[in-house]
């Protein structure tokens, strides 16, 4: 949790996504038919090029001003050149591209019309190579030379950001005229394209990888990475009794022995150079102290408690529930998915009670209250949201508020989580010294493998209380059982 967003008074801050939405609105006024930069036929896309780079320019602000770009100024600078490089490549190579690492612990990369490129250090945290973060690189470009985030088709097929219980705050774009259109086409630029686009991705990035001396195949490297993480997710949740989380479509639309995906790729050796770089002793370096998992700036997550030593509190979430510490928000969903507890920031003031009855937007019978939690001031809302019970604490702790909310889909999930999400209500304490050690944040770092190292020995020094083992694997590129060679560089975790 980085900056999260709560109403102020009659203001309510958007999402987001919301956000984008409304910038993509006044965009899309105009409907345009051009030439697509690929194919070089007709396309008929929602805006022209000067409308689609002024939409990707105002959406930038919004995605720096919700996630952060890494404050690592000499691996901004060494991603930027390799993205330059590309997409000089490219059928747009006269566009003003923007390559950006973001300071997530989420595995994705994403790009916004315009030539906005995006790739989170969780993801590089998996690669192996210089060639394989171009594979990355190279496959957005191609989004966005293709114009995936601004053809009307789109918009209608954008995979979801995932089913959600609904927001507990007033909602800020009711009955808004194509709202819900144009959130539809924000979340497609970071939740992936159907499979077509993004094997038209894969096609193009592989021929400005190839184009730039890289081997094209290192796009499939690439989706082994990638598969792999999915892979090791279906088996966390299946362990956890919960869906697994999914990723982005660079992988989520491809089959496992893709013969489609050799194919598009395979394209691309006819540029290839003799010696192609690969640029792995360089990427290890680089990625060598590195945040690994959650960042200081958003609290980290210790066995389901939030621990955030910036601001000074931490909360307990339930221990087989699924914790997502956005930047906006820490959102906990039960194993059934029918219940979730969240904690958001909200006003620097001391009148809870005003925040809630005037933040919240609950259905009529709803009860509110004051009183302590945890020996600070509080207000409390109970009742229902369309139907959904929900339970609300907005406790004022150091100036500033903090909402904690429970809400399940229906009575019975309630009548079965309402001790689990008074808990979490409950929990809310400032940070003790202990707590504050064990909030220090994971970093990688280098080793050498010497004779007779192997993954389970590194695993059992490893900070990482679960699965150590198939995350060191999958951090190098052994998953699910491969072994270093005597001499390898490895990534630990420390």
């Amino acid at each position: 949790m980085q900056r999260p967003h709560f109403r102020k008074d009659a203001d309510v801050t958007l999402p987001l996504f919301r956000r984008i939405a409304v910038i993509a609105l006044g965009a899309l006024s105009l409907t345009h038919c051009g030439q697509n930069p690929v194919s070089g036929g007709s396309d008929f896309v929602l805006m022209s090029d000067q409308q689609e780079i002024q939409l990707g320019a105002q959406a930038h602000q919004e995605v720096l001003a919700e996630y952060a770009a890494l404050d690592n100024p000499d691996l901004q600078a060494y991603v930027n050149g390799i993205g330059q490089k590309l997409a000089k490549q490219s059928q747009r190579p006269n566009l003003q591209w923007h390559f950006t690492v973001v300071d997530s612990p989420d595995v994705n990369a994403f790009a916004l019309p315009g030539g906005y490129v995006y790739i989170t250090r969780g993801l590089m945290a998996y690669l192996n190579s210089e060639a394989e973060l171009a594979g990355v690189v190279g496959h957005e470009i191609g989004h966005v030379t293709a114009r995936d985030g601004v053809r009307q088709p789109s918009a209608a097929t954008a995979a979801g950001l995932g089913a959600t219980l609904g927001s507990i705050l007033l909602p800020g774009m009711d009955n808004q005229a194509g709202a819900s259109l144009m959130q539809s086409l924000a979340q497609a630029w970071t939740a992936g394209y159907g499979r077509d686009h993004e094997l038209e991705a894969d096609r193009l990035g592989a021929q400005y990888l190839a184009k730039a001396g890289y081997n094209p195949q290192a796009m499939i490297e690439v989706i082994g990475v990638l598969k792999n993480q999915k892979l090791f997710a279906a088996e966390q949740a299946k362990r956890d009794g919960r869906q697994p989380r999914s990723y982005h479509g660079t992988f989520d639309t491809h089959p496992g022995n893709d013969a489609r995906l050799k194919q598009v790729v395979g394209e691309a050796n006819q540029y290839s150079v003799a010696t192609p770089r690969e640029g792995r002793t360089e990427y290890l370096q680089k990625m060598d102290g590195v945040v690994f998992g959650d960042s200081p700036a958003q609290g980290v997550i210790r066995n389901n408690l939030l621990l955030h030593d910036k601001l000074g509190l931490a909360i307990q979430f339930p221990p087989d529930w699924n914790v997502l510490n956005r930047p906006d928000r820490v959102e906990a969903r039960s194993p059934q998915g029918d219940a979730m507890a969240e904690l958001q920031q909200g006003p620097k003031n001391d009148q809870p009670l005003v925040t809630l009855q005037n933040g919240l937007k609950l259905d009529a019978g709803a009860r509110y209250d004051s009183g302590k939690l945890s020996g600070y001031p509080a207000a409390f809302a109970a009742g229902t949201q369309q139907g959904k019970p929900v339970v609300v604490a907005m406790v004022v702790f150091n100036g500033t508020q903090y909402m904690i909310a429970g809400m399940a889909r229906d009575k019975p999930a309630y009548d079965r989580e309402r001790a689990t999400l008074r808990g979490v209500i409950n929990s809310f304490h400032a940070i003790t010294p202990a707590e504050r050690l064990a909030a220090q944040s994971y970093v990688l770092r280098l080793v050498t493998a010497k004779p007779g190292t192997t993954m389970a020995g590194l695993a059992k020094t490893s900070p990482l209380a679960h699965d150590a083992e198939s995350q060191l694997r999958l951090l190098n590129g052994f998953y699910p059982a491969g072994e270093p060679k005597t001499g390898q560089s490895l990534k630990i975790v420390q």
